[in-house]
């Protein structure tokens, strides 16, 4: 096994230059820590790169037995000097295991030639962390894709990623410029478009989910443009008591799209 012992080895530097900047097209992914390296390796994509650290290679961890498992199936694993490790890994306390895999990206315009298209727009979400747990909820409820658009924070970053708790390696994730575009996408392609408005919509369970949807998700705070909710053909509300007003985006986004999952084939 090849070690790597100088933070200036151009190995560090990909990690490192990957955390910093993400693939905006989702190509290549940075993931850390046991459980993400194992989806990626369950999901059967490419590792372009795997690095554990010293000290979990000489111990009886998780994160070793996995190295050399990968290791054993072909793949090139580093050892890498635990102090050296600690500027690969993004996380404040690095977990001994971290991977680029290599993710086929997809389109918007991919997405909505799918028959039975059910997919989320989510716009200017701009926490990762939120970001990732709706993927999460997307593919959990069946979801067939995902765009991500506006000023949404990347889903491609490793914090999204990690919120995904794997998500994004499986399920179709398109990141677009704007969310004008995304809707001229939605109108010629002939999709239902509803909003997810914090009031004065339908109730989930009386809005018919039935055809080619896109559910569109506001980010935290503003919302969605009240321009591009008169674009959509309906709007939904999540029925809450009061006082309170509004849901995290990500518990909201999880009502509508299970309230939808039970009325589509």
């Amino acid at each position: 096994m090849k070690t790597i012992s100088s933070r200036q080895n151009p190995i560090v530097r990909a990690y490192r230059d990957l955390a910093d900047e993400p693939d905006p097209s989702g190509a290549r992914l940075l993931l850390d820590g046991a459980h993400l390296v194992r989806e990626a390796q369950a999901a059967s994509l490419r590792f372009e790169s795997v690095a554990a650290a010293m000290s979990h290679l000489a111990a009886a961890t998780e994160e070793g037995a996995l190295a050399h498992e990968l290791e054993r199936a072909g793949v090139e694993v580093v050892a890498v000097d635990d102090q050296v490790f600690s500027a690969m890994s993004p996380v404040h306390t690095p977990s001994g295991i971290v991977a680029i895999a290599q993710r086929h990206p997809t389109t918007a315009a991919t997405m909505f030639e799918q028959a039975g298209l059910f997919v989320l727009v989510a716009a200017d979400v701009q926490d990762p962390g939120n970001l990732g747990s709706l993927l999460r909820v997307a593919e959990a409820s069946g979801v067939t894709g995902v765009i991500v658009c506006g000023e949404s924070a990347n889903p491609f970053s490793w914090k999204a990623v990690r919120g995904s708790m794997g998500s994004v390696l499986r399920l179709p994730v398109a990141r677009n410029q704007s969310l004008e575009q995304t809707m001229t996408e939605i109108r010629e392609a002939g999709v239902t478009a509803i909003a997810a408005v914090p009031r004065d919509g339908w109730d989930p369970d009386a809005v018919d989910w039935s055809g080619r949807i896109a559910l569109l998700l506001g980010g935290e705070g503003p919302g969605l443009d009240p321009r591009v909710v008169a674009e959509c053909h309906q709007r939904v509300s999540v029925p809450m008591a009061p006082p309170v007003e509004s849901l995290n985006v990500a518990a909201a986004g999880a009502i509508l799209v299970y309230a939808a999952r039970r009325s589509r084939p």
